[in-house]
């Protein structure tokens, strides 16, 4: 079967509708090559070799032979893909013969061949019927056989005994022709059905390569580094390269060449995490039901990257044989994200976290629990409100700024400072000594001074957990708040201040 034809063809039946058409075609030129019989026995006439035929006899085989392969000319334009070009083409063989039986020129052999010349349609139906055929035209053509031979021979009497005699034979050949015929058809469908199923196979499996090949060549292009780990072969490639070659994973080799080179631009503090991860003696037993396993991290030369084996080949649940290991640089998402982070939990003025910052790292505390030594501080701006009105909201600013440096100075490297409000600000800090924390923050801000405003108040609050062991983290906060605005009350009391009354919660007992 021709390449072209091949590549048209993805099933039997298609195939064998193909193939119908060029044993057609092949049949149809046997006919008109058969045209050289009549001038073949002519020549055999002119040798001696056969004495009981004529020139006449060479003359009709040649005429009928060429209208016949004529007519099986035109039907074959017409219904090319039919099998009536071919069964007349094998019946005109057969009378063929069977004139050539009549002519006193006996080639028996050639009576078994023609059943065989259609086991090229690939029908064991087809082949039946033109063994039939075969089989009724051989018969005439022995009948007429046996009235030549009668009058030859003395030991037939009649022509009935002769042809019995001489088709007697015929039939036993016949019958074990057409039955090594009927299991060369059977095995010939079989093998080319295999064939076809293969080449089906094949040319998937060609298509997916040339996908997988695709999605190669599209992942080459957006990964810094593309990796084409075969374990059955213990070969790696490398896909960026433009001269595509495999290097040989060696017994006891637990890292690809390109995991080496990298490591040794991987940060100090991650070089484990990241030697561990790249173990290719346990990356099949981790891909196990799953489609691809990934890490981040963080290399001196490009940033942060991020390293994936992606399954390529094998079933879900088993081992992969081949994967693909990628490096992404992932450094300006990073930095984009831990912008995008710290914007959402910072805030703009201060640099401070915000209260979504607290409110976050508060549910944490609660679920993960409070430890003996933290402390909820409250704090508060003195006289905010009179900045603002009588020397502007810069000086208001400037204000609130200050009160934030004054609480980071003296907090900032044991726990978190948040401004949670306009002028409010709350700390979470580990320290269990109260009165020391506070004077930290006065002595603060008893030496700040700002360009527009010459200094700044704070009335503070502070609870521990020391101090209350069963308080939750919002009770803290509570108790904190209201000694927040206890200290306020002094602090516009000792100053001569009219401030509204504020009733803070009860404290619970210590």
């Amino acid at each position: 079967m021709e390449k072209h034809e091949l590549e048209t063809t993805m099933d039997f039946e298609s195939f064998r509708r193909d193939n119908r058409r060029k044993v057609n075609r092949t049949l149809n030129q046997t006919l008109w090559f058969c045209i050289l019989t009549g001038p073949a026995i002519a020549l055999g006439i002119m040798c001696g070799v056969f004495r009981q035929t004529s020139y006449l006899a060479c003359a009709i085989v040649t005429v009928a032979v060429a209208l016949v392969a004529g007519g099986d000319s035109l039907i074959l334009k017409k219904l090319p893909y039919s099998y009536v070009p071919s069964v007349i083409a094998l019946v005109a063989l057969d009378f063929l013969l069977c004139y050539m039986s009549f002519a006193h020129i006996s080639i028996r052999l050639t009576w078994f061949v023609v059943p065989l010349l259609s086991l090229l349609l690939l029908d064991s139906w087809a082949y039946i019927g033109v063994s039939f055929l075969n089989y009724l035209i051989m018969a005439l053509g022995m009948w007429m056989e046996a009235m030549y031979i009668v009058e030859l021979r003395t030991d037939f009497k009649t022509t009935l005994e002769g042809f019995i005699n001489i088709f007697s034979g015929c039939t036993i050949e016949a019958a074990v022709m057409f039955l090594v015929g009927l299991m060369l058809s059977k095995a010939t469908n079989s093998y080319y059905r295999k064939m076809i199923s293969q080449y089906a196979e094949a040319e998937e499996q060609k298509r997916t390569l040339q996908e997988n090949l695709g999605i190669l060549d599209s992942m080459a292009e957006i990964y810094d580094y593309v990796n084409l780990i075969n374990f059955t072969e213990s070969t790696e490639m490398s896909l960026r390269e433009e001269v595509l070659r495999k290097l040989p994973i060696v017994p006891g080799q637990d890292h690809t060449h390109m995991t080496q080179g990298l490591r040794a631009h991987i940060t100090a503090d991650m070089v484990d995490a990241f030697w561990r991860f790249t173990d290719i003696t346990t990356v099949p037993e981790r891909l196990i039901n799953r489609k691809s396993i990934s890490d981040e991290f963080v290399s001196s030369r490009i940033g942060w990257f991020r390293a994936q084996y992606i399954r390529v080949q094998g079933e879900m649940d088993r081992k992969p044989d081949v994967v693909i290991y990628t490096i992404q640089n992932i450094d300006a998402d990073k930095r984009r994200e831990e912008h995008l982070i710290r914007i959402s939990r910072t805030d703009e003025l201060t640099g401070m976290f915000n209260r979504h910052c607290y409110e976050v790292d508060v549910a944490e505390l609660q679920e993960s629990g409070i430890d003996r030594e933290l402390t909820v501080i409250s704090a508060d701006v003195n006289g905010l409100k009179l900045v603002n009105d009588s020397m502007g909201h810069a000086a208001g600013d400037e204000l609130i700024c200050g009160a934030a440096y004054c609480l980071l100075s003296a907090l900032g490297n044991r726990g978190k400072v948040y401004r949670t409000g306009g002028d409010e600000f709350m700390a979470i800090v580990y320290a269990s000594d109260c009165e020391a924390l506070l004077r930290e923050i006065q002595d603060n801000v008893s030496s700040w001074k700002g360009k527009i405003v010459d200094s700044v108040s704070i009335s503070v609050g502070c609870a521990t957990h020391a101090e209350f062991p069963s308080g939750s983290i919002e009770e803290l906060e509570r108790i904190a708040d209201a000694r927040m605005y206890e200290d306020k009350e002094r602090f516009y009391r000792q100053n001569g201040r009219e401030r509204r009354m504020f009733n803070p919660n009860i404290i619970p007992k210590k």
